[in-house]
């Protein structure tokens, strides 16, 4: 009988330090995601410190250890921008996460969905390191990756503009800007779907976000402040009340500042 309620004790205990243990991982879910955006804006800090060892002769052809620098920049450049503002949908994956933890059913860690986004935006950053190649052997960046021609840059401002009025943007926009809806309609079990609803929400972030990444070539890709206001411009639009607006309204705003510097240089 003493046994029996010991048993019942040790169940009980090993209950409650679980609950506390589940209550916890939304901050540890946090500070992963504070800590991998600290690392990344580190890496970028030291890159821009140091342009002798990212930036490359304007019109000779890349090496393949060019590209893949180059490469490893923009991908550590987009975990940098793009988890800050997916920090929402990845906490609401932890609590559903947590909440099938405690009705004893299968779960894949958090970690693997995030893991997903950024395979995405990886994705992304093998094209982006395709154009910023292709920009440099046509003489349009500077060795600070920043257009040299006002009608590139001029046009980059147009087409972020004009693409913030779009269906696809507002769809992305949508999806980026309700989480708890995505997860409803998308939901899929075990690791491998876990992996494949990352991917899915992060090309949905990808969607949203692709042509404003052009502005990054406007200023520098290695100037951080220009870096960190787009980032700051994606957080807003994605999570802050009135986004569908705002978007739009900075996308106004893009046009006419192409249309200025097409015209005044």
């Amino acid at each position: 009988m003493e046994t029996a309620r010991d048993t019942h004790a040790d169940r009980m205990a090993s209950a409650t330090n679980l609950e506390a243990f589940l209550k916890r991982d939304r901050w540890f879910v946090l500070a992963g995601l504070a800590g991998a955006t600290a690392i990344a804006w580190a890496y970028l800090v030291v890159m821009a410190g140091d342009m002798d060892a990212v930036a490359m002769p304007v019109v000779a052809p890349w090496s393949a250890l060019d590209f893949w620098l180059m490469f490893v920049m923009w991908a550590v450049m987009m975990v940098g921008m793009m988890l800050p503002s997916a920090a929402p949908m990845i906490l609401l994956y932890a609590a559903v996460s947590r909440r099938q933890r405690r009705r004893g059913h299968v779960f894949a860690p958090t970690g693997v969905f995030a893991a997903g986004y950024v395979v995405a935006w990886t994705a992304f950053s093998l094209a982006a390191t395709a154009l910023q190649g292709a920009l440099e052997q046509a003489a349009l960046l500077s060795p600070m990756m920043a257009a040299t021609s006002p009608y590139l840059g001029g046009a980059l401002l147009v087409a972020a503009g004009v693409y913030q009025w779009t269906p696809l943007k507002h769809a992305c926009l949508e999806n980026c800007r309700a989480p708890a809806e995505f997860l409803s309609r998308s939901w899929r079990n075990g690791t491998g779907g876990a992996i494949a609803m990352g991917v899915h929400h992060g090309a949905y972030c990808v969607g949203c976000c692709w042509v404003l990444m052009g502005l990054l070539f406007v200023a520098g890709v290695m100037n951080l402040l220009w870096v960190a206001a787009i980032t700051a411009f994606v957080l807003i639009e994605k999570i802050a009340p009135g986004g569908h607006r705002f978007a739009r309204a900075a996308g106004a705003l893009f046009v006419a500042a192409g249309v200025y510097m097409t015209i005044y240089g």
